[in-house]
């Protein structure tokens, strides 16, 4: 699974895989949950990524995704700068193999702004 660690980057993370459009018409949920264990939580910085540039928007290469992967492999939860919000940062996790690792504390359906998909002149 594959989630931010603020709602605002969420809907930028969501946007640039699917369009804002789709956040206005396809409903989404936004949940907040809690790490029982913060220490399961393995924290990336910039300077953990091998390649720079893949901190940079663009499509994930091949080495970019084993990478991903093999931190999925190694540790329950993994929290990594955000490409799209650069302050920002996103939490991965397998959500079967950390069942019972977090509890979900809210979970409402997603409501934006219209203004972000405003209406073709």
């Amino acid at each position: 699974m594959y989630c931010s660690l603020d709602a605002a980057t969420a809907i930028i993370e969501v946007a640039v895989h699917t369009g804002f459009r789709a956040l206005d018409i396809v409903p989404h949920v936004s949940t907040v949950l809690e790490i029982k264990d913060p220490a399961l939580v393995h924290v990336v910085t910039p300077s953990n990524v091998p390649n720079p540039t893949w901190l940079l928007p663009g499509i994930p290469s091949g080495n970019q995704q084993a990478f991903g992967a093999s931190l999925l492999a190694t540790h329950m939860f993994v929290a990594i700068p955000s490409a799209a919000s650069r302050q920002s940062w996103n939490l991965i996790f397998d959500p079967d193999r950390t069942k019972g690792l977090y509890a979900q504390t809210l979970q409402e359906q997603l409501a934006i702004d219209t203004r972000l998909n405003p209406p073709v002149p």
